[in-house]
């Protein structure tokens, strides 16, 4: 029986392989905080997760907008949106492939120089279906840095910080994300879409020239192949991998309920009791925020709580967020917001950390793996939450919420409860989320 049917033993080699440099005898060069070169990594980082976010979702706060310009329904001009995350859940596996045989730093490099050129064309698009394809070439390009960053953090930073690494850079989502929205609502309010989605271009051009200039060149990077066989093992190892099974399922759902609630609070705000005017509503994701500061202490909450404290406490505070939202107050759906955040990004960022940690080869692949069920997660919290909306309202989205968080729960229970039967000991290490 191999360490990947056992799951347990994976789990506590896969341990002892990665902590061990971390012994102060021991002669480890990779990146420590406070080290040479940490500011610098986790800054340029940062300002990629910035752009890759404030692109991705550039057009959606523009929709109607869009719409009336080009002459377009609103399902026809969220095209724009479905496209860019389509194309980038559909390449991220080959784009971490290319990362595998190339390097990080130079897949990171090439897919962000794409994707803001595309971005500087996209206010020029003349119809739909030009604009459409622009956005997929876009997310296509975008697919380059989520798997490469976090196997490039895996590979150059010690294990112990890597979780705060991780976090640093899933907080520049989450600023990305928010700005996107933000700006773009502001500026085409005076200007129009076109010159709004071209500011956001602007903005990522600068975050993309600083995010190479300022990342250290990798030390510990050893070429792969590109041959499809050697891909298919590899993907195939991982899928085979319990623990890394559960920890692509806890990232889906997560996202489920993170893109629920989010494609379907501007429905909730605008009717009674709230009725809010748009342009509130548009500021309301001023709440990722939160999610910049969870997901960037989540290395903090591990070493206090381990990872698997820190997953259960992710989960309880997005679920009581989501109960607390169906308050008819604005101030409890408001906090509601900030707990589902706050629980999301930090669950988030623990899971993801944790694949890096878990994968022993084909790292790039493994985090691809994750990013594809993030983004499914995505697509599927988007519309069961909106079809649950319009037959329950409100409460049928937080109900699909729930029972999403209570999947991670069950998942990570199952994890603890294999590596018991496993070993017949307590699992501290279950889910490859050891302390």
């Amino acid at each position: 029986m191999t360490p990947a049917d056992t799951g347990a033993s994976t789990s506590v080699d896969a341990a002892t392989a990665v902590t061990a440099p971390d012994d102060p005898a021991s002669c480890d060069t990779r990146v420590a905080p406070g080290g040479p070169g940490y500011r610098r990594m986790s800054l340029a980082l940062f300002l990629a997760g910035v752009a890759t976010f404030a692109l991705l979702y550039s057009t959606q706060a523009l929709l109607p907008l869009i719409s009336g310009d080009l002459g377009v329904t609103a399902s026809d001009a969220s095209w724009t949106v479905a496209a860019a995350t389509g194309g980038l859940a559909v390449f991220v596996l080959p784009m971490s492939a290319l990362s595998e045989r190339f390097g990080r730093r130079t897949v990171m490099t090439a897919s962000l120089a794409l994707a803001v050129t595309v971005g500087l064309l996209v206010p020029f698009a003349p119809s739909l279906p030009a604009l459409v394809a622009l956005r997929a070439v876009q997310g296509a390009a975008l697919a380059g840095l989520p798997a490469s960053a976090t196997a490039y953090l895996a590979e150059e930073v010690r294990p112990r910080a890597l979780v705060t690494a991780i976090g640093l850079f899933v907080a520049g989502n989450s600023v990305g994300g928010m700005s996107g929205r933000i700006i773009t609502g502001w500026v085409a309010q005076e200007w129009g879409w076109r010159v709004a989605v071209g500011v956001i271009g602007l903005v990522a051009v600068a975050c993309a020239v600083a995010f190479r200039l300022l990342l250290p060149a990798p030390k510990h990077f050893t070429p792969g192949s590109l041959r499809p066989r050697v891909l298919v093992r590899t993907v195939r190892d991982h899928l085979a991998n319990p623990l890394l099974r559960r920890l692509y399922a806890i990232g889906a759902l997560f996202m489920t309920v993170f893109g629920g609630v989010y494609t379907v609070i501007g429905y909730r705000l605008t009717e009674a009791p709230f009725s809010l005017p748009q342009g509130l509503i548009g500021s309301i994701f001023l709440v990722y925020l939160v999610g910049t500061v969870s997901a960037s202490t989540a290395g903090r909450l591990v070493g206090r709580l381990g990872r698997r404290g820190a997953l259960y406490l992710g989960a309880g505070t997005t679920a009581a967020g989501l109960l607390l939202s169906l308050a008819p107050s604005l101030p409890l759906v408001l906090l509601g917001l900030v707990l589902i955040t706050a629980g999301f990004f930090a669950g988030h960022a623990v899971a993801s950390s944790a694949v890096g940690k878990t994968a022993q080869h084909g790292r790039a692949q493994a985090s691809a793996l994750y990013q594809s069920a993030y983004y499914v997660g995505s697509s599927a919290g988007s519309t069961v939450g909106a079809v649950a909306f319009h037959s329950g309202g409100w409460a049928g989205t937080v109900a699909v919420g729930v029972l999403a968080v209570l999947g991670v729960v069950v998942i990570t229970v199952s994890g603890s409860l294999a590596a018991r039967r496993q070993t017949g000991e307590v699992p501290v290490k279950a889910l490859g989320l050891s302390r």
